[in-house]
């Protein structure tokens, strides 16, 4: 608790505050015994929804299907709706993660506040008391004509709903999550499929809460067990996918180890090029799957060193012409390599084409201009950006200053100019933070020169 700050805490009391404030008009004997068994039994499904969450990234990103619970009472409890969702987002205060009290707290405002948003929506568009609407079983078997209007409307208001309650429930996550500089992490190390699938989750498993309203006139509060089936299936399926999202993480990441024990001056080189190419492709507005297949590539862009002699790598001074082909061959071994992994995609181009060059004397196709790929284009800049800023055997670190100078040299004839722009325009918004260079402990493969360097190219003995 101690890691909040003064901010932080401002919020979670303007969250918990404005909760309590809505849920303040609720008086137990007030309200029909019918209220309370909806809000109890889809408390319940809430509860046992949103205790079992499933893990989608790194810290604390995780989804749980609750939300059908909490939308299910703002169709059930009509006038008195988002009261009712209020009190069964407000239950996550009980949950049984194991979570600070106050986090629990922030966590039971929040979801109150998105379901007390959502049934204020469902209440001023019109949509009707799912209970009482029998008529909904005549449109099926006898078309009456005024059932049918009004179970629209009820639709209408229904989505209406479910979009406000997403739009708030996620909103107030990331305004926590901007406002504590501990969780930032959180945002930075999100996969760029997270919040894209949260969100259509989230918006899909509205239907459910739907379903479970429009059940309860026949079975009850048995419609919300009945639910239960597929809420869990759903839960088992997100399941799979996060493993399968892990798994192609791990892959990537052996890769990238075995790269580092051929050359240990590349220690971390990969994924720090990963990152530059996704400020890229986040500062150009890439879609996001591009912008997670672009950083993929990124990280692979030198697996094809595992297949250079590791004479070659050690080798000083200058190459002889059959040495520096296989410099030259790295991309296309790379691509070899991973060729079949299947969810690569389009960032097999940016392994494979990385050391084309806009004039046309890159390899190894020679390649120019636009004829490269983007995503190697993209790649190039972020590949020598790290290059220069990090020590080598033969040199210093370069400064970030100078590094940047150096793009803008570049611009035109080995980098294209557009991603030299977005890349210095990014590192301007977020920063780059320079590593402290590894010190090796006497038994890795030290490399003598960087094929990635443009201030100090590889040379070749000329004539042989």
């Amino acid at each position: 608790m101690s890691r909040f700050s003064f901010v932080t805490w401002l919020y979670i009391a303007a969250v918990v505050s404005a909760a309590s404030a809505v849920l303040a008009p609720i008086r137990a004997g007030t309200e029909p015994i019918g209220f309370w068994i909806v809000c109890g039994v889809l408390a319940l499904i809430f509860l046992v929804c949103d205790s079992t969450p499933i893990v989608l990234g790194p810290g604390q990103w995780a989804w749980s299907p609750s939300s059908a619970a909490t939308l299910a009472a703002v169709a059930l409890l009509g006038n008195r709706g988002a009261i009712g969702a209020a009190i069964v987002g407000a239950s996550a205060v009980v949950s049984i993660r194991r979570v600070q009290i106050i986090e629990r707290l922030f966590n039971g405002g929040m979801y109150a506040l998105a379901g007390y948003a959502a049934g204020m929506t469902y209440h001023l568009l019109g949509g009707r008391h799912f209970i009482s609407i029998s008529h909904v079983r005549q449109v099926v078997f006898g078309g009456h004509l005024t059932g049918y209007t009004t179970f629209q409307l009820s639709i209408k208001a229904f989505v209406a709903a479910a979009i406000v309650h997403v739009l708030v429930n996620h909103g107030l996550v990331w305004g926590m999550l901007l406002v504590d500089k501990t969780s930032r992490a959180t945002v930075r190390q999100a996969p760029a499929w997270g919040v894209p699938l949260l969100l259509t989750s989230d918006l899909g498993f509205a239907a459910l809460g739907l379903v479970i309203a429009a059940l309860w006139g026949t079975l009850a509060p048995f419609a919300a067990a009945i639910v239960l089936v597929p809420l869990y299936v759903a839960r088992w399926a997100m399941g799979q996918f996060a493993e399968q999202q892990r798994a192609h993480t791990a892959t990537l990441s052996a890769l990238c180890q075995a790269v580092e024990t051929k050359d240990f001056y590349t220690r971390g080189h990969s994924e720090r090029v990963s990152k530059g190419s996704g400020m890229i492709a986040r500062q150009i507005g890439m879609r996001n799957d591009r912008a997670e297949a672009v950083a993929f590539a990124g990280m692979l862009h030198d697996v094809g060193k595992l297949g250079v002699p590791t004479k070659v790598l050690q080798k000083q001074g200058r190459l002889t012409e059959e040495e520096f082909a296989a410099i030259q061959l790295h991309p296309m071994r790379g691509l070899q390599i991973v060729r079949e992994i299947g969810f690569l995609t389009e960032a097999l181009t940016g392994i494979m084409h990385h050391h084309e060059r806009m004039d046309g004397r890159g390899y190894p196709m020679g390649f120019a201009g636009q004829e490269i790929p983007e995503f190697a284009r993209i790649i190039a800049v972020a590949d020598a950006f790290d290059s220069m800023t990090s020590t080598r055997a033969y040199r210093k670190a370069t400064k970030i200053p100078d590094a940047i100078a150096e793009l803008h040299r570049g611009a035109g004839t080995q980098f294209d100019p557009k991603f030299v722009d977005a890349f210095v325009a990014a590192l301007e918004r977020e920063g780059w933070q320079l590593r402290e260079p590894a010190q090796p402990r006497g038994h890795e493969i030290l490399t003598s020169q960087d094929h990635d360097d443009p201030i100090t190219p590889l040379r070749v003995v000329e004539g042989m």
